[in-house]
């Protein structure tokens, strides 16, 4: 007789469903948030601030949304950044892990520092990437972390020097790990060309990558300037989402920093976390084929109402890269890619589609108030322009989430590295088991 999961998983799904009545009896914080839809309260931390509202005497105050980066807003990091014309995620990574902002000759030499260290061990890109090429980059990214666990000749050292060594190590190295695979990807699954270049030292992430992944290795400063851009305002998010809190988690667990920040790439992958991009530029494809008249608000609202009413696209009900679960007017991250989209949308010719993405984060709050009969603010997030800039810049879709991954990893080590520091405690939050108690019965008696 064969056998075959099927005919199992029936058992699995009636035994492990839960009445959803019981949460409320139990008062259980589902998604650890509470009532409101904020989160609960798990830690402190000094790394980020994400701020999109006030709560006064119980009642929450929406606000237009801020980022910190240990206490300096983002839009000000950027801002002084454009006016100088220069790149800022290397002083981004210096800020996250080290928690002030180097002095010129500081950063000059953490940047050098960070561009030293972009190169894989010997053997590494070979008996690692080459050998065992995967068909997702995130996956082959993760596989490689703990990879190169081996490769340190002193892995368990948990004590903030090691580690920060180890950080550091990391996020230089991730930006040439994800074009490796990239490219292992290309060549074994889609059948195309082997393009291999020696990561750059002495230029920044953004330009080091784009020269990576580009097989004449060509770039525009404009496009070096979006893509570091995307990079600083990736890097950090707080610790309470799904990526940095997996991280914190595991390291509570005193475990290494391979294991740890493996852990986040899992997390960051799914489309509830920084794969959310690729759902939003999935939905659009959708909206564009469905909508005839993409500067017809009334036919664009209707499709929008189907997406919500389960009638269309994926059949969730939800439109991606709406709504956050901390911003509630504004998400400062989607303003300022939006208007990189505005200035970069005439020179590719993609104005109707730019102006499409705005009549949809105009019309969603109204469309959602009404069809879901909810108050709640919505606002555009980072995720509903991101992957149109990335599309825009002519960089493959199997890349936006790696890239995250290149950014986000600074986050990541940072408060790794405050875990470790500060708390001394493992994160073991409780679940209540609802399932009666039974007696045991008698193989022969079944």
């Amino acid at each position: 007789m064969t056998t075959r999961v099927s005919d199992y998983i029936s058992e699995t799904l009636s035994n492990d469903r839960i009445n959803t009545e019981l949460y409320g009896k139990y008062n259980v914080k589902r998604g650890l948030r509470n009532a409101d839809g904020s989160g609960v309260l798990a830690g402190l931390t000094h790394v980020s601030e994400v701020h999109g509202y006030i709560i006064n005497e119980e009642e929450r105050t929406s606000v237009d949304g801020k980022l910190f980066y240990r206490g300096i807003d983002i839009e000000e990091i950027i801002a002084a950044a454009m006016a100088e014309k220069r790149f800022v995620f290397e002083e981004i990574v210096y800020l996250l892990l080290l928690g002030e902002l180097p002095t010129r000759e500081r950063l000059e030499g953490f940047t050098a520092f960070l561009g030293e260290n972009r190169r894989l061990p010997r053997y590494f890109r070979k008996d690692s990437i080459m050998s065992s090429p995967s068909s997702d980059i995130m996956n082959k990214l993760a596989r490689s972390v703990l990879t190169l666990y081996s490769y340190d000749e002193n892995p368990e050292d948990h004590s903030p020097e090691n580690v920060l060594r180890q950080c550091i190590e990391l996020i230089a190295r991730f930006p040439t790990i994800v074009a490796y695979a990239y490219f292992a990807k290309k060549y074994y699954f889609d059948n195309q060309s082997l393009v291999i270049h020696r990561p750059l030292a002495e230029v920044s992430t953004a330009e080091n990558f784009l020269a990576l992944i580009r097989p004449d290795q060509k770039f525009t400063h404009l496009e070096a300037e979006i893509l570091d851009l995307l990079l600083v305002l990736h890097a950090e998010h707080g610790g309470g989402n799904n990526s940095t809190f997996t991280v914190h988690t595991v390291s509570s667990a005193d475990t290494d920093t391979y294991s740890a920040i493996a852990a986040g790439i899992g997390s960051l992958k799914g489309y509830k976390h920084g794969g959310a991009n690729i759902k939003v530029m999935s939905m659009m494809e959708d909206i564009k084929q469905n909508v005839k008249k993409w500067d017809d608000e009334v036919e664009v609202e209707d499709y929008l109402e189907k997406i919500l009413k389960k009638q269309a696209f994926d059949g969730t009900g939800l439109i991606y890269g709406q709504g956050h679960a901390v911003y509630t007017k504004s998400d400062p991250r989607a303003i300022l890619l939006r208007d990189k989209a505005s200035a970069l949308a005439p020179e590719k010719g993609l104005v109707d589609e730019f102006n499409l993405y705005r009549l949809i984060e105009r019309l969603v709050p109204t469309v959602f108030k009404r069809i879901k009969e909810s108050d709640k603010d919505i606002c555009a997030n980072v995720d509903f322009y991101s992957g149109f800039v990335y599309k825009m810049m002519d960089i493959p879709q199997e890349l936006y989430t790696p890239l995250f991954a290149v950014s986000r990893v600074a986050g990541w080590c940072a408060h790794r590295l405050e875990e470790i520091v500060c708390n001394n405690r493992v994160i073991r939050p409780a679940y209540k088991c609802v399932r009666k108690h039974k007696a045991y019965i008698p193989l022969s008696q079944r």
